[in-house]
């Protein structure tokens, strides 16, 4: 494609959440990824690129990433998007039940399913661990990656629904398949905003494991 994907990473709340806009400059449609934290600057963002919202993408529901009550903040989020801006919710199936309210908004997506974004082709990768949906998205060369992998780390495996031994599988099988000039996106400002999944393999140590035996004992889990 002669035109660039819109693609707009924007850095909200306390905790250096992501959130993006993904888009194609052309039809001016965009999706917008984990909104969360500051609502109307997603907006005001998306208002002043000219573009309109298609849909609401979920990496994983956290309310760090998609609003509610957490550690004493009282996080907005898609339901306060949704409030200003109608828009269909995409969300992993096995985490349906975390989101409620949004009725016939909600779409639940699973592994290889795809989206279109105006000209592009959104796929959704499943990547359970960090949550039993956490997924990651590929448009373009690029990979959104939520909590599932950050710059020479990973999402944390000690949580209730994680699962230390399905992590391993999704960073050294699900996203190591992946091209290695696959730029990556990740879900927090832990270390830095891009990557790509050839550094990843050569430099995070969680993705260099020969073996799920190896990586749950350094994960404390075996």
């Amino acid at each position: 494609m002669s035109d660039p994907l819109y693609l707009k990473q924007m850095e909200l709340g306390p905790m250096q959440n992501f959130a993006y806009l993904i888009g194609d400059p052309v039809t001016r449609e965009c999706v917008a990824v984990d909104p969360a934290w500051e609502i109307d600057a997603i907006l005001d963002q998306m208002q002043a690129d000219g573009m309109r919202l298609g849909g609401v993408l979920v990496t994983h529901t956290h309310q760090d990433h998609v609003g509610g009550h957490l550690f004493g903040h009282d996080i907005p989020g898609v339901e306060q998007l949704l409030g200003k801006a109608a828009a269909k919710v995409y969300v992993h199936r096995s985490e349906r039940e975390f989101l409620k309210g949004f009725g016939s908004d909600l779409v639940k997506v699973d592994a290889g399913d795809t989206l279109p974004v105006g000209r592009f082709t959104l796929t959704f990768v499943h990547t359970p661990g960090h949550t039993p949906g956490s997924q990651c998205f590929l448009v373009d060369g690029r990979l959104i990656s939520g909590d599932t992998l950050f710059i020479r780390s990973c999402g944390r495996t000690d949580l209730p629904g994680s699962d230390p031994k399905e992590m391993y599988y999704s960073l050294t099988q699900r996203l190591g398949a992946l091209p290695d000039a696959t730029v990556v996106l990740p879900g927090h400002n832990y270390g830095g905003s891009a990557t790509t999944i050839g550094d990843e393999k050569r430099h995070n140590p969680l993705m260099r494991f020969s073996s799920v035996t190896e990586f749950l004992r350094v994960m404390g889990a075996d």
